[in-house]
């Protein structure tokens, strides 16, 4: 089984990601399971979400404590909440940022990690949507980083959750993500 955790803000799309990447899953005949962790936040407080893939069906309920991936939509997070909790230490880590890890100030968790990569994905989602909505975006870095789902899956599930026009943009902002982080890891990685 793939764990996910998607760390952002409310209004990021944090649980329409988990959903999403559930269904890509889904589309590719495996089992998942997506389910958001918040209270009464309102927008721009802490959410987190939770994506389960499998080849079998999924029996655990509870919140994902050590994830094979981590989505971070918000690198301002970083110095909130322990987003790096529990990963495992061959796991993979997403961060929406134009910065470096030294910039962020996590270079030290980074070198001990080799799948830990930024993704300017709110500068590519106003690009493509005009507004900063990163969640499509990391889902198209998120299929080219873990090989974990493939494109054509993301794509096809964000065809089928938002109108032709959106989704169209939402598609195009996934694939330039899919191919700037194809472009950024080695291809054996």
């Amino acid at each position: 089984m793939f764990q996910v955790r998607i760390h952002g803000r409310g209004g990021q799309g944090v649980v329409t990601a988990a959903e999403l990447l559930a269904q890509s899953a889904f589309d590719e005949k495996r089992f998942a399971q997506a389910f958001p962790s918040f209270g009464s936040e309102r927008t721009g407080a802490p959410v987190v979400s939770f994506c389960r893939i499998a080849d079998a069906e999924i029996r655990v309920r509870e919140p994902i404590m050590f994830p094979d991936a981590l989505i971070i939509q918000d690198s301002t997070l970083l110095k909130q909440v322990d987003v790096f909790a529990g990963l495992k230490s061959d796991g993979y880590a997403l961060i929406n940022s134009t910065r470096t890890f030294e910039q962020l100030g996590i270079a030290d968790v980074a070198d001990n990690h080799t799948r830990f990569i930024t993704v300017p994905a709110t500068a590519m989602a106003m690009e493509h949507l005009g507004r900063p909505v990163p969640n499509a975006v990391l889902l198209g870095a998120f299929a080219a980083l873990t090989k974990v789902i493939s494109l054509d899956s993301v794509t096809n599930a964000i065809r089928e959750k938002f109108k032709p026009k959106i989704a169209a943009s939402n598609c195009a902002a996934a694939t330039a993500a899919y191919e700037f982080v194809l472009a950024m890891v080695p291809a054996d990685a």
